[in-house]
């Protein structure tokens, strides 16, 4: 459990002291402050405060789906603003959201998916979600999984590959950054080869194509159905697993009857759900080779522990 409360996000506060009860009200017993603040919120009760700043942490986008009109089929097709992809790249780095509203609530579950050490700065409007969420992530136990992943990907650095990589998280394609083709994988990735010639990666969204195209669905580690705006991370070890489901369209709108499918047989199962009191996993089946069940409704973030 320490583990876990270790990765927990921490909201940034740059008010003063005197501003302790608007956050007594929402709900915020540890934040983080201006060095030079320090010492005056040291001497406030029932809120725990240490200095950072943000200006040495990586600052990321805040999670959100944008809709933009498809000419073609004159339709809205979201494109999903995640941050998965920069937590691969640097790991162990430290990040900055600066967010508003119930914004904040899915910044906190995002980077505590991918165990980032994630700093949030917020409105008002933010404190009681921030609140709610980190409440709702100290009751999720047992010790962190490794990630699951299908591909091996040869980063290059560059612009283009971390496009790349974002489409990948945002198509639930598991990937982990290798430094070679590693053959315990089912796709290795270099930008550059025959496979994945570099003028395809002026169009990011062909290269994520011909990944999932060589890797084969029936083979990805986890698939959704049902939504386009909810990305899966996929943890696991010796006969476990942890599904994490962010909707990233959570600050506006929950997405009803998401089927899920994760390879592997897992008859048992154990649901965590923020905002979602009384919900249960339905036609939950174990086959030969994949575990298949439907989450009814997602509003912001879930995790699905799975066990032999």
């Amino acid at each position: 459990m320490f583990l876990l409360l270790a990765a927990l996000p921490a909201l940034f506060w740059d008010g003063a002291a005197d501003t302790a009860p608007v956050l007594r009200d929402a709900g915020i017993k540890q934040i983080l402050v201006p060095a030079a603040r320090l010492a005056s919120w040291k001497s406030v009760d029932g809120i725990t405060a240490e200095a950072a700043d943000p200006q040495s942490a990586v600052k990321v986008l805040a999670p959100t789906v944008n809709y933009r009109m498809n000419v073609a089929a004159a339709t809205s097709s979201p494109w999903i603003v995640a941050n998965g992809w920069r937590f691969i790249r640097r790991p162990g780095g430290r990040f900055y959201y600066d967010v508003t509203g119930k914004q904040a609530a899915l910044a906190a579950a995002e980077a505590f998916s991918y165990a980032a050490n994630a700093i949030i700065r917020s409105d008002a409007a933010g404190l009681k979600p921030l609140a709610a969420m980190l409440d709702f992530l100290r009751t999720i136990a047992g010790e962190p999984l490794p990630p699951v992943a299908d591909i091996g990907y040869i980063d290059d650095g560059s612009p283009a590959s971390g496009e790349v990589m974002n489409l990948l998280v945002r198509d639930n394609l598991l990937f982990q950054l290798v430094a070679t083709p590693d053959r315990r994988l089912k796709v290795n990735v270099k930008l550059g080869t025959k496979e994945y010639p570099l003028e395809d990666a002026r169009n990011p969204g062909t290269i994520a194509h011909a990944v999932r195209y060589n890797l084969r669905d029936e083979k990805r580690s986890v698939r959704i159905y049902g939504s386009q705006v909810v990305v899966a991370r996929l943890t696991a070890s010796a006969g476990r697993a942890r599904l994490h489901l962010l909707n990233y369209a959570g600050a506006s709108r929950t997405v009803d009857g998401i089927r899920v499918r994760v390879l592997g047989q897992y008859p048992k199962h154990q649901l965590w759900l923020a905002d979602g009191a009384g919900v249960e996993l339905l036609d939950y089946s174990v086959e030969d080779d994949a575990t298949e069940f439907t989450l009814p409704e997602l509003k912001t973030y879930a995790v699905v522990e799975l066990s032999r």
